[in-house]
């Protein structure tokens, strides 16, 4: 678990860097086998999600973790990077909430940022 906690605390710091929207951590380790964390965040258009993207992607490899499937290219709109522990969804704003992950997980627990 301490694994997944760095894993999501690399994820985060480096989605915030590039300036990313309402980013959330959600506990999922009491209601799925799939990951410990999801970790949702939204950027404002294409260039941005791409960056965030690369950034958690880059931060997580400098840190020896590699991404075991990343689905959606630079023209995606829904960005998902599976690295086993943690699972990253990048999303537009209009894509977050139709798809509204939030409440299909809402049995996981949010964990504040600042408690990773």
């Amino acid at each position: 678990m301490e694994q997944a906690k760095e894993m999501a605390k690399l994820a985060v710091t480096a989605l915030e860097e590039k300036k990313a929207e309402d980013v959330k951590v959600i506990d999922i380790r009491d209601v799925s086998t799939i990951a410990d964390y999801f970790i949702i965040a939204n950027g404002s258009n294409q260039n941005q999600l791409q960056a965030m993207r690369d950034a958690v992607d880059e931060e997580l490899y400098k840190a020896g973790y590699t991404a075991k499937q990343i689905e959606g290219n630079s023209y995606s709109t829904w960005i998902l990077m599976d690295y086993g522990d943690i699972i990253v969804h990048v999303f537009s704003k209009e894509d977050r909430l139709f798809y509204d992950l939030e409440r299909i997980w809402k049995d996981g627990k949010e964990i504040s940022v600042a408690d990773l």
